[in-house]
């Protein structure tokens, strides 16, 4: 199983080289299926946001259903261009759309729920020698009509049908050579990971890494199928993700915290006084609000939300006539790593670590296998620095 992001598709000669990664996987396996995104990005004639700039898409009249159709068009005409260009190389090429590779979706348009796949066309055109080529982002309702499965879906379709067809690994090729040990344009010093475990990687997409979408990490987590992070431009073996008691070369010794990640505009409210903490978090749900960091006490609550939501919150602490203050421009930085769970002094450390570099922390939470710290934006590359470098990434 392959799967080629928008980078790998931009132009003509990036093409050509997701077909080179065909081509060489043709040579180890009988069966191959590829699953490609839109090509490129905006701009680039076929990709999705460009696709969407066709329509004032703040003010359009038109419904979800037909939203859905635009933007499936992208990942349509990517499939059916690979497959041209593999039948042009003399191997034989089966382009579908999502429905077509046996994805059912509900009838929820442009971020549609997953309900069953159906593998039995895609094995019988596989079973004739084709390669199969599928449309990534995208399924069928059970209306027949067309669905997307929300932004980051091209992965998981691929873990979905890599799941579906018990696949030996799921390569997902971008333009990066692998996951890196935290943000290289924050973290100069930043290293590729050679073997990363299911659980440390969902953790840093999460936490706000751009590696890969965490429903493509879960449906691979419970499937057991390794995902394998390669560079479509270069011959870097990539990073490897597997379970953690499959990686081959952990040992004690190795390094408690394997990367960094983080977010950047945070916003943390502090709310004073005894207000109905379930009904007021009820109602920030129901209006769209996403929690990010919460530490409750009983004359006091401190939580973090995203800056664009900052007005929702404001308004809503109008109405409970609740006593607040906020602190904006903060960004989470958050360490992970599986070998840290009831290892003692992690937190001592990163709190030396910060410490020593002049940054304050205003807020932490933690689970088993991360520690999280919400500073001050300014303090961002000071921080992830300061952290990769004492805790030897």
């Amino acid at each position: 199983m392959q799967k080629f992001g928008g980078t790998s598709l931009a132009n003509s000669e990036s093409r050509e080289q997701a077909i080179e990664k065909v081509l060489e996987a043709k040579k180890s396996y009988d069966s191959i299926v590829v699953v490609v995104s839109a090509m490129g990005r905006l701009g680039e004639p076929y990709a999705t946001d460009t696709l969407l700039s066709l329509i004032d898409i703040q003010n359009t009249k038109l419904s979800d259903r037909e939203l859905d159709l635009l933007m499936s068009c992208g990942e349509i005409i990517s499939c059916v261009n690979i497959a041209n260009l593999l039948n042009e190389k003399g191997l034989k090429a089966y382009a579908l759309t999502g429905g077509d590779a046996g994805i059912t979706t509900d009838n929820k348009h442009r971020n549609a729920e997953i309900l069953n796949v159906d593998t039995e066309h895609l094995q019988n055109i596989l079973k004739e020698g084709f390669i199969a080529v599928v449309a990534g982002f995208q399924g069928k309702g059970t209306n027949n009509e067309i669905t997307t499965i929300g932004r980051g879906g091209s992965d998981t379709t691929a873990a979905l049908l890599g799941a579906a067809l018990n696949a030996e690994a799921v390569e997902i090729y971008t333009d990066v050579d692998g996951i890196m040990t935290a943000d290289p344009r924050v973290c100069p010093t930043a290293s590729i990971i050679d073997e990363i475990s299911y659980t440390e990687v969902f953790q840093m997409a999460d936490s706000g890494a751009k590696v890969i979408h965490p429903r493509a990490v879960e449906l691979a987590r419970r499937a057991g199928i390794p995902l394998i992070i390669k560079n479509t431009f270069s011959t870097a073996k990539g990073t490897y993700i597997t379970q953690y008691n499959k990686l081959e070369r952990r040992t004690i010794a190795e390094k408690l915290i394997t990367s960094i990640a983080h977010r950047r505009s945070r916003v943390q409210f502090s709310v004073d006084g005894d207000i109905d903490d379930e009904k007021f978090f009820g109602q920030l749900a129901d209006m769209g609000v996403s929690i990010d960091m919460i530490n409750i006490f009983p004359q006091k609550s401190v939580f973090t939300i995203e800056d664009e939501k900052k007005s929702v919150v404001l308004e809503l602490l109008k109405v409970f006539n609740a006593k607040y203050t906020f602190v904006e421009s903060c960004c989470k930085v958050t360490v992970i790593g599986e070998r840290m769970t009831g290892v003692p002094g992690v937190m001592a450390k990163i709190i030396k670590s910060l410490s020593s570099s002049g940054i304050k922390i205003l807020q932490t939470s933690d689970s088993l296998t991360t520690i999280a710290c919400l500073i001050k934006e300014s303090d961002l590359e000071k921080a992830v620095k300061a952290l990769h470098k004492d805790f030897e990434l």
